[in-house]
């Protein structure tokens, strides 16, 4: 009997976990006001646009875009003094150019930066140097609870972490398993979440 009780639970614990796989990983905060909005690197558009409508809301007055990463043929030019334009150069240009947003409203931040924690730390100084109480970071859908996890283990208690995705991303965490990128999405994310739990993440 108690083989059977353990072996019935591991199953509807293995069942809802895959039911509710997709949920887990989203978490999307209400619009509040922040110091900056934080546009994290894996988008062409769909994340600085909703930056751009959090800017003219009145939520932030600063808008910093993730630097990403760089190819290594972008870092040999670099080093050669030729500067290649980014994805995030050319959404700065479009946003200040094309949008009317101030110039000093939107910064590329320096540097290049891997994954999540690296984006975390790369603005961690920023923040506490200026006294930042709270920070907008936008990511997708998908990704929106692991990043806020990882944001608030590097900047700890003293800023306030608002989590935002790009509200054109179509990603249904209730569904996940309907839609093959929805999978996909889940498959990689869930993984890394539960790593970040167990304090794994990087």
């Amino acid at each position: 009997m108690l083989r059977r009780f353990v072996i019935g639970s591991g199953f509807l614990l293995g069942a809802a976990t895959f039911v509710f796989a997709g949920r887990l990983i989203v978490r999307v905060d209400p619009p509040a006001h922040a110091d900056a909005i934080y546009v994290l690197g894996g988008s062409r558009v769909d994340r600085w646009l909703e930056a751009v409508e959090l800017y003219n809301a009145g939520h932030a007055p600063l808008i910093l875009l993730s630097p990403g990463g760089q190819e290594s043929g972008q870092r040999l030019l670099a080093a050669r003094g030729i500067h290649v334009p980014s994805e995030v150069d050319i959404a700065r240009d479009v946003m200040v150019g094309q949008m009317g947003l101030p110039a000093t409203a939107v910064e590329v931040l320096p540097g290049a930066v891997d994954n999540t924690a690296q984006e975390a730390e790369a603005i961690a100084g920023r923040a506490r140097a200026s006294g930042w109480r709270a920070l907008i970071i936008i990511t997708s859908r998908p990704a929106t609870r692991r990043a806020g996890h990882a944001f608030e283990r590097v900047l700890g208690d003293g800023v306030r972490v608002v989590v935002r995705d790009a509200p054109f991303d179509d990603f249904n965490g209730t569904w996940w398993w309907t839609d093959r990128a929805w999978f996909r999405a889940t498959f990689y994310e869930f993984p890394k979440l539960v790593a970040y739990w167990l304090g794994l993440g990087a």
